[in-house]
């Protein structure tokens, strides 16, 4: 993944929400690989929405490809609101095991698909989303695993790492989150993801689906040991006592209060990683990432640990900011309701209605 600012302002070039919208549940459909960013925070959903809007696109023409941004919103929105550690509307139902797969974790479940988007996902921190619905469904519904340690797997993995987005996904297919459980069958795999493969515990129909036992098949557990390596802190005494703009996993916005004359400080929190742990591919990343933000100090350790002094702090909002203390930034949402939703399409049909004045 590129990690030079300009470099990846440049991919929002690349972008064709017409075919987006037509082509984007393929492996190979026209998505924009911009997730990893906006997970980060070095560019926002409204960012990439102004710019498309410059570009000349209307709302209208574009409408399924802002849906899925605003879907990010409200996943994070969700999280600002409500415990999304735990099952979200009800209990999920007809789990057996707490843990994670084996065979998933081994990439090993005999689903050519999937057993590669997991290969990839280990080497790449990339996982096209269709696939990461088919790895929860067969974990959750077939495999009968509750959704909360396999999610804390695959965030652990994803470079576009954010546990709204993937906790409350999580909860989606396994029915905690939604109406009905997700399924999909070997040939809803076959098409999507351009193959051809039979026999597999997934070729059935979905009747079939719904009521198969699978037993034996993803009995075997594995312990998991989401690991952080974290990298060494600069030294940081502030003597200066200039004002303080704090960065971390979700923020790191370089054209963030450029005008301010600051201490700018990737705070890494190992409170916060050891509950929400990251691979290396994914700490790399953000080190990386930070790198475009002039004279960024790297301090690992708790927010009550930094030389505040007498410096102003300043942060932007999010769930994983609670300790802060300072002046908050809200963050560059496309559109905040005053009032919160408690269904995704109840929030994009108010949010449409407001983009549409």
């Amino acid at each position: 993944m590129k990690t030079n600012y300009n470099e990846i302002i440049n991919k929002l070039d690349t972008i064709n929400p017409i075919r987006y919208a037509k082509d984007r549940n393929f492996i190979n459909g026209s998505v924009t690989k911009l997730s990893p960013y906006i997970s980060r925070g070095i560019i926002s959903t409204k960012s990439v929405f102004n710019f498309l809007l410059e570009k000349g696109y209307s709302l209208k023409s574009m409408q399924k490809f802002v849906q899925e941004l605003v879907w990010r919103e409200f996943w994070q929105m969700t999280w600002i609101d409500k415990n999304i550690n735990e099952d979200l509307r009800t209990k999920q139902k007809d789990y057996k095991n707490i843990g994670m797969p084996k065979k998933v974790n081994d990439f090993d479940t005999g689903i050519n698909a999937i057993d590669n988007s997991i290969k990839l996902l280990y080497n790449t921190g990339y996982m096209h989303n269709h696939l990461r619905m088919y790895v929860a469904s067969l974990v959750t519904n077939i495999g009968k695993y509750h959704w909360k340690t396999p999610a804390k797997w695959m965030y652990y993995h994803l470079l576009d790492a954010d546990w709204g987005s993937n906790a409350l996904s999580w909860q989606w297919v396994c029915g905690s989150n939604s109406n009905k459980k997700y399924y999909a069958n070997q040939d809803n795999i076959n098409r999507f993801t351009n193959s051809n493969q039979k026999n597999t515990i997934l070729d059935k129909s979905y009747d079939e689906l719904i009521n198969y036992k699978c037993e034996g098949v993803f009995e075997d557990e594995i312990n998991l040991n989401l690991k952080v390596n974290f990298p060494k802190s600069d030294i940081f005494t502030n003597q200066n006592e200039k004002p303080i703009c704090i960065y971390n996993f979700y923020n790191l916005d370089t054209k963030w209060r450029q005008e301010v004359d600051a201490n700018r400080v990737l705070l890494i929190e190992p409170s916060i990683f050891n509950k929400y742990p990251i691979s290396d591919n994914s700490m790399k990343f953000m080190l990386d990432l930070s790198k475009n933000i002039k004279n960024i100090i790297i301090f690992v350790g708790e927010f009550s640990d930094l030389p505040i002094n007498g410096s102003d702090v300043y942060f932007k909002e999010h769930p994983l900011n609670f300790n802060y203390k300072g002046i908050k930034d809200d963050r560059d949402w496309i559109f905040k309701p005053e009032q919160g939703f408690s269904s995704f399409f109840k929030h994009w049909n108010y949010v449409l209605k407001k983009l549409a004045y």
